[in-house]
């Protein structure tokens, strides 16, 4: 698995050296959009011309540098000081120089959920047309082995494909196959901001293998082949499979140790699109806040992913508060996540018989009762019993807890909790029960048994360890609980709007299911799992809602191969749902407080409708180019990015972008909104206007009735705004929907009203 120990030294050795001759210098980002050169040898020359205008010698530039950005758009990355940087950023050929940031990725009956078996047009597509549809997915890689990469009834390669499979450490050629099309991995972003992998210490591959789990895990959920009987440790028992079990991927390794440089995602986009690819899903993104899309790696590659006919879906992030979701660019599908209609509970007994609901992804059953111990009242010397409480790393005292089952409290939303279970452990405790009140429903392991309680049944809990002398109880392994209600539930990690880029687009565009999803799994990766090796593992995050929404575009294309990236997006966002299965608006956990289209943009993903969505907002190159005039692009930078000259003389509103939904980030006074759609249709038919007014506005469609006679038109209307009432500050929601008795076509309205 691993090299000799004595190249391992010598690599660090030489790396050290290399690192202290750049101690100077920082990494940077040097992007200059289309470019015009006949091949990839030109445009690193060029670049190498050009950065040698800062280091002195061409010599210097090829020492310096380290990725090419040369096949689908120009630029390179490369140590400079920032005297350098910003001599290359007044360069008229640059559009945006920035430094290399890092990003993370954001981490079954699931589809069943989703009701993918009970759509018609699904089960009728042909294998061969599923098969054609290629998702790119970039992240911590893949293990090739897993049965839900097996290949057994897929046709040949398509011939579209033009990727590789590079070979590597404990990779070989054929670890591809006609399920796994191409493999890629990229490390020089990630070595020359955090030092040579070695270093970090933990299980790794300088090849497409994945040690993390994580890129396995979102691979298999997009598009693994059905395995039946898949579970963990029994756990959410039956059949796994991908959204799109009959289409290929193409696997991009751009993150290590979860986390992903921005130069390498470039690099690997740049690749993708070369390749072929359909779909790319990203279910990774940087912290908030987002940078402006012109320094922003994955807006800035996915731009051009679409400008080659490629949709790209990213998960929206994990950051939980208002103003923190990422990926935010219009010409991104960003994904909320949400819950589904499974839990996992794990029961605590009590020694008076009683029996505590709680939650966890827990295989271990203890036989005996414990005594109970808070651990408040188990600090060790000189630690606060408030500190002790949250039973953080050497906070506990090992005599007090030995032999115990510890009850222990979270801090913060974002804890560690399966590292206050390994403290317990450490310190001789069997068991831990976690009070949480932020994290309700996600399933976490732990290497004890261990279950969480929300407030609520923390009570019953805490009055019977109050009231008795000598508490004991025990924790059963967990059970799967299928076809609860209500469901969807927003979850309580998922990102939330609004867009702090372009506050008129509403962000997220959509939610989909991303709280304890099984799918397959690194057995090399055991720090979600309890220190146990799995096949199958079940994590939550928008990483996991992100791939379910990338299998249903995957859908799309292959039942809609001529759609654009925007139309394949609208079709997705105006038929999605605000409703659970209880008929009631979609609520937010933990305590089910409201929700609105800062949480799930659109709405849940409603697959059946989506195939079938009645109209489009279709939306363009040449649309994007306008929206990004009309926000302060200037011409010279547009000119760059598209090789071609741009005129942004009165470019249409921010607000007019033919987007699926509708946002207006300062209403003041009266204000008209205007949008085209195109029909997708047989036959003639009439679609009526109907509004839900946002609070303190009223809204007029004109005109409220669409008259179409074959698909392929395009109708425009207006939405005259006219508010009465300003919102203080905030948003106020509504939606307008056209119906003509069988589609439904909703688009959510979010206003900030400055004034009346």
């Amino acid at each position: 698995m691993r090299v000799s120990l004595l190249f391992n030294l010598l690599f660090l050795f030489s790396f050290a050296f290399f690192h202290a001759a750049m101690a100077d210098r920082k990494h940077y980002i040097v992007y200059m959009g289309d470019h015009l050169y006949p091949d990839s040898k030109s445009v690193v020359d060029a670049n190498h011309e050009m950065l040698a205008s800062v280091t002195g010698s061409v010599d210097g530039a090829q020492a310096m540098a380290l990725h090419h950005y040369s096949k689908s758009f120009r630029g390179f990355s490369a140590m400079l000081t920032p005297e350098q940087a910003q001599k290359l950023a007044e360069s008229d050929s640059v559009i945006s120089v920035f430094r290399s940031r890092m990003n993370r990725v954001h981490t079954t009956h699931s589809w069943d959920f989703l009701g993918i078996d009970s759509i018609p047009q699904y089960s009728k597509l042909p294998m061969d047309s599923k098969s054609n549809v290629i998702i790119g997915v970039i992240d911590t890689g893949v293990w090739p082995e897993s049965e839900s990469f097996n290949d057994e009834g897929f046709g040949p390669v398509p011939k579209k494909f033009k990727g590789e499979c590079v070979t590597g450490e404990n990779f070989t050629s054929a670890n591809c196959n006609r399920k796994i099309l191409g493999a890629r991995f990229y490390l020089k972003g990630f070595e020359a901001e955090n030092g040579p992998l070695e270093s970090v210490g933990s299980v790794f591959f300088r090849s497409p293998r994945d040690s993390d789990g994580h890129g396995t895990h979102t691979a298999s959920t997009i598009a693994g082949s059905r395995v039946a009987n898949a579970s963990l440790f029994g756990i959410a028992r039956g059949t796994a499979r991908g959204g799109a079990p009959g289409a290929r991927l193409a696997i991009y390794k751009a993150c290590w140790f979860d986390l992903c440089s921005d130069a390498d995602i470039l690099s690997a986009v740049d690749d993708a699109i070369h390749d072929g690819v359909d779909i790319l899903s990203l279910s990774l993104g940087p912290d908030p806040p987002q940078a402006i899309y012109f320094e922003d790696a994955v807006s800035i590659a996915s731009f051009h992913a679409f400008r080659n006919g490629i949709l790209v879906s990213a998960s929206a992030g994990n950051s939980a508060f208002p103003k923190t979701a990422s990926n935010v660019a219009p010409w991104i599908l960003t994904v909320a996540a949400s819950t589904i209609d499974r839990d996992f509970n794990t029961y605590i007994h009590l020694g008076n018989s009683k029996i505590v609901k709680g939650f966890s992804l827990n295989p271990l059953e203890m036989k005996n009762f414990y005594g109970l111990i808070v651990g408040s009242a188990a600090a060790a010397p000189g630690v606060p019993s408030k500190n002790a409480s949250f039973c953080k790393n050497n906070t506990l005292d090992p005599t007090l807890i030995k032999g115990k089952i510890v009850v222990c409290t979270v801090d913060v939303i974002n804890e560690s909790r399966d590292a206050k279970g390994e403290f317990v452990r450490q310190g001789g405790g069997v068991a831990m029960i976690l009070i949480d009140q932020f994290a309700k429903g996600v399933g976490f392991q732990f290497a004890i048994p261990g279950a969480l309680l929300v407030s609520e049944e923390a009570k019953e809990l805490q009055g019977y360890m109050a009231t008795e002398k000598n508490p004991v109880g025990k924790i059963s392994s967990t059970v799967t609980v299928l076809n609860t209600k209500p469901a969807p539930r927003m979850a309580v990690f998922s990102s939330m709007g609004p867009n702090i880029i372009t506050p008129e687009i509403i962000k997220p565009d959509i939610t989909g299911p991303g709280v304890n999803i099984l799918a397959a799994w690194s057995p090399l990766s055991t720090a979600s799992s309890g220190g146990r090796s799995v096949d199958y593992n079940i994590i939550s995050g928008t990483s996991m809602s992100c791939p379910h929404i990338s299998a249903a575009a995957a859908m799309l294309k292959s039942y809609n191969p001529s759609w654009s990236p925007a139309a394949i997006k609208s079709a997705m966002m105006t038929t999605a749902t605000v409703l659970d299965n209880t008929r009631s608006t979609i609520r937010k956990d933990p305590d089910g407080t409201p929700t609105t289209p800062f949480d799930y943009g659109s709405g849940h993903i409603n697959l059946a409708a989506a195939l079938n969505p009645g109209l489009i907002y279709d939306f363009d190159s040449n649309d994007v180019l306008n929206f990004l005039c009309s926000i302060g692009t200037s011409p010279a930078q547009l000119k760059n990015l598209t090789e071609e000259l741009v005129s942004c003389k009165n470019p249409p509103p921010s607000y007019d972008f033919n987007y699926p939904s509708i946002g207006v980030s300062s209403l003041n006074g009266s204000l008209s909104v205007h949008r085209e759609v195109t029909y997708y249709g047989h036959g003639p038919t009439v679609y009526s206007a109907y509004v839900d007014y946002p609070a303190g506005v009223k809204a007029t469609v004109t005109p409220n009735k669409l008259k179409f006679a074959k698909a392929g038109e395009k109708v425009s209307f207006r939405v005259d705004l006219l508010p009465f009432k300003n919102s203080n500050g905030g948003f106020v929601f509504g939606a307008l929907t056209w119906s003509n008795g069988i589609h439904k076509v909703r688009s959510p309205i979010g206003l900030n009203v400055i004034s009346a």
